[in-house]
């Protein structure tokens, strides 16, 4: 079997291919699949049993992720803006009403929860309450509403019966804190936006602007309603590392969201949905998905899918900021701890993705020799998660140095 050659780092075609495929049945099982790719030549290194779809679990973030770069673009920001209906006279009374109106940010909190929660990524809602105020506004005869409305009302995915998941928090056109009833992350709220509204009117209040207490849930008019601040999001590049090196559900079932208010029939899932497929197809790729995060068994795709999609978007505009959302191993993420001491440690950029009985590894591999790879294992049978997780992580080492 060439067992020199291996220790070596000397590889041929066909002792790579041998050894991945032994390694693939032994770490999954016999329904698991694997391609790999040379990225320059697209020529095919390796494959098996590559075109039959498998559930892909968090590495449905991959094609989620890379539907939001590319039509969003990287520097996108989602602005969640604070509109009012009326005039203000000159003792700084709004003879009218306030309307927060979300965007789909999966980001809006406060700073003690982005900062606890989120390594610092947030945008912050109270940045708005200066903003009134520099509008001139101290007292509001109407009332605060919350506009929700940039998306539909189920507030999760078809894992959960489309109600707010245990694994996830609502999910809402105007979320707050990911959707977490407080800044200590304990338990998830009956209504982000409402929640969101209520935060931004205690905060009015706390610096001098008089508002009513209760806040109250309503479209914002199509007509005379004017702008009055905005707060926006971090770039839609560091909302995609945040998904996918840091396993966010939350985040990717927002982007799901978004893609389908903004580029869809609708702010819902199903939208979203249909938005990536044909993303995916229009970049020599397919998938069956049905949310964005990869939580529901029946997101599918098969390892040259996975494949195909990879290497057609790193030849995007897009493209680095694509590979950059996927973590380093042995160096972030879920691979943190993974890979270490190997070939594959800081050479390859991988999405993983686990749930019962599935283990998946997919990404690129920047090898020593200039080869640029890019691999899938979709592992469908598996039984012992640790066996699986080795046996993938010698698979991208062997495919690092190939």
């Amino acid at each position: 079997m060439g067992g020199g050659a291996l220790a070596s780092g000397r590889l041929s075609r066909g002792q790579l291919c041998r050894a991945l495929r032994r390694r693939l049945i032994r770490g999954g099982g016999h329904s698991s699949g694997v391609f790999v790719l040379n990225a320059a030549s697209g020529r095919a290194v390796c494959h098996h049993a590559s075109h039959t779809r498998r559930p892909l679990a968090s590495n449905m973030k991959i094609f989620t992720t890379a539907t939001a770069l590319g039509r969003f673009g990287p520097d996108a920001r989602l602005p969640t803006r604070l509109l009012a209906t009326g005039k203000v006279d000159r003792r700084g009374v709004l003879r009218g009403s306030l309307y927060l109106r979300g965007g789909g940010d999966p980001a809006l909190g406060s700073r003690p929860f982005y900062e606890a929660f989120l390594g610092g990524l947030g945008t912050d809602l109270f940045a708005l309450t200066r903003q009134v105020r520099a509008a001139g506004i101290r007292r509001i005869r109407g009332r605060l509403f919350a506009d929700d409305s940039f998306f539909d009302r189920l507030r999760g995915v078809a894992d959960s019966g489309y109600r707010t998941s245990p694994y996830i928090g609502p999910l809402s056109g105007l979320s707050f804190n990911s959707g977490f009833a407080s800044s200590s992350a304990r338990g998830f709220a009956a209504n982000p936006a409402r929640l969101a509204a209520a935060k931004l009117a205690r905060s009015l209040r706390k610096h001098g602007v008089r508002v009513k207490a209760r806040v109250a849930i309503r479209r914002a008019p199509a007509r005379g309603a004017v702008p009055i601040g905005v707060v926006r999001s971090p770039s839609m590049a560091r909302l995609t590392n945040e998904t996918d090196v840091d396993y966010n559900n939350f985040f990717a079932e927002m982007l799901i969201k978004g893609i389908g208010a903004r580029y869809g029939a609708s702010g819902s899932t199903r939208a979203g949905t249909q938005v990536i497929e044909r993303f995916a197809r229009n970049h020599g790729s397919a998938v069956h998905a049905v949310d964005g995060s990869g939580l529901t068994r029946t997101n599918k795709a098969s390892p040259a899918a996975v494949v195909g999609l990879l290497r057609s978007v790193r030849a995007e505009d897009f493209g680095g900021a694509f590979v950059h959302s996927l973590a380093v191993a042995g160096h972030e993420g879920t691979v943190a701890d993974r890979m270490r001491g190997s070939a594959a440690a800081g050479r390859c950029r991988t999405k993983t993705g686990t749930i019962s009985g599935v283990s998946n590894l997919s990404g690129y591999c920047f090898n020593r020799s200039g080869k640029p790879m890019v691999f899938s294992i979709l592992m469908a049978s598996v039984r012992n998660l640790d066996l699986a997780h080795l046996e993938q992580d010698r698979m991208a080492a062997l495919i690092a140095r190939y």
